[in-house]
């Protein structure tokens, strides 16, 4: 298990069918917040996306202003700000402002955009997302950390360019960059020594790549002069838990069938294994948990043995399952699984197993002290009033 204490958080795209109210849904993914700060989770992460239809989120920027309303502890962050479609200095300037809103509380993730559609629609070729992805974080790290940054690409230019607040938290703000399979946010990470957020860890391709991507990530800040910390590592992973394998299995009917062909046929994401039934698909890869606390216990000991050791555990929110069932599940989890991962001694569990070895000779010592005190009782006051049960256990009735 982990050598330190594991974190825990969810990525919530969204992922919403069509069939649902959008307006009811982004207030849905609002109080998300709330219900994970309730169970104690320590982070959540919005995306941004502007096409395809269900993941519905334009503005990370703009639901983490309204959930940090709603919460007070749980840190906000977006999974990710698509850098090639803003003006470094104009993402740096909302997300210091956010972090003096959040009073400390924002995270920022960056990444290429995950949408070819959204790119299409502004003029941008995929080929190049990589590549203005690797020169907007190179700056924005160095803005968000309060340079001064004079710089010019064939997309954006920086004249003596600065935010006007530094930000609340010092030296600065969380951030991450994207990685799935490819090197490309890894190297971001190592290069400019911030955090790394792993989609799809589960996955197989992403899977496999999981130690390889780390050991990227720790060779580019070598060569940089900077230091990464496994603690700011964070695997996405998808779960449904319930009280029973076939329980969960029967919630998840709900809604995963249109996810998974959102994501093969819409989004065209190579997320979900193809051929045949969706859970079966899933579970036989291992991608996903659709079962008990101790199929995710399972799952994460997986992630951390193939990983070498991670910081946060993030969930997919995915609403496979109808919103009661999907609140439960993360109750579930926020119960049965975190106290499980933590490797800190249960106190409670070795006080527990002392008191009942010791049973015994306790039950034996109280009960002795209870009849000193029924027989002071009764050599001052006689045995009127005392219980004849009381009288009869005393040691000199039972000699």
């Amino acid at each position: 298990m982990m050598s330190t204490k594991l974190r825990y958080g969810a990525f919530c795209g969204p992922h919403h069918a069509l069939n649902e109210n959008p307006t009811l849904c982004l207030q849905r993914d609002l109080e998300l917040a709330q219900h994970l700060e309730y169970l104690g989770f320590d982070e959540l992460w919005y995306g941004e996306h502007h096409s395809a239809g269900w993941e519905l989120i334009a503005s990370p920027e703009v639901m983490i202003a309204a959930a940090a309303e709603r919460t007070t502890r749980i840190k906000l962050g977006s999974a990710v700000s698509s850098v090639p479609y803003h003006h470094p200095l104009m993402l740096a300037e909302r997300f210091s402002q956010l972090d003096h809103m959040t009073r400390g509380r924002v995270m920022l993730g960056m990444g290429p955009g995950s949408l070819a559609s959204d790119a299409k629609m502004m003029g941008i070729e995929v080929s190049k997302q990589r590549d203005m992805m690797d020169e907007a974080i190179d700056v924005i790290v160095r803005l968000m950390r309060g340079e001064t940054v004079t710089a010019k690409t064939d997309w954006f230019t920086l004249d003596n360019a600065r935010i006007q607040m530094t930000p609340y938290s010092r030296p600065s703000i969380d951030m991450i960059a994207a990685s799935t399979i490819s090197p490309t946010g890894a190297r971001a990470s190592g290069r400019n020594g911030i955090g790394m957020l792993s989609f799809g860890a589960t996955s197989s391709g992403a899977f496999d790549a999981l130690a390889a991507n780390w050991g990227i990530c720790e060779d580019i800040a070598r060569d940089h002069g900077k230091t990464v910390d496994r603690a700011n590592w964070r695997l996405v992973a998808p779960m449904h838990i319930a009280e029973t394998r076939e329980q969960a299995r029967a919630e998840v009917k709900h809604g995963i069938e249109g996810w998974a062909d959102y994501l093969r046929n819409v989004a065209a994401l190579p997320i979900v294994p193809g051929g045949g039934d969706v859970i079966d698909a899933l579970l036989d890869s291992s991608m996903a948990v659709i079962g008990t606390p101790d199929d995710a216990v399972a799952q994460i000991e997986r992630l951390t043995a193939q990983s070498g050791g991670f910081g946060t555990l993030i969930l997919f929110a995915h609403n496979w399952a109808d919103w009661p069932q999907t609140k439960r599940s993360y109750e579930m989890f926020a119960r049965y699984v975190m106290p499980k991962v933590d490797t800190l001694p249960d106190n409670r569990a070795i006080s527990e197993d002392e008191c009942r070895t010791a049973r015994p000779e306790l039950a034996g010592q109280i009960g002795a002290a209870i009849q000193a005190r029924i027989q002071r009782h009764v050599d001052e006051k006689g045995a009127k009033n005392i219980a004849p049960q009381l009288i009869d256990a005393l040691p000199e009735k039972q000699s």
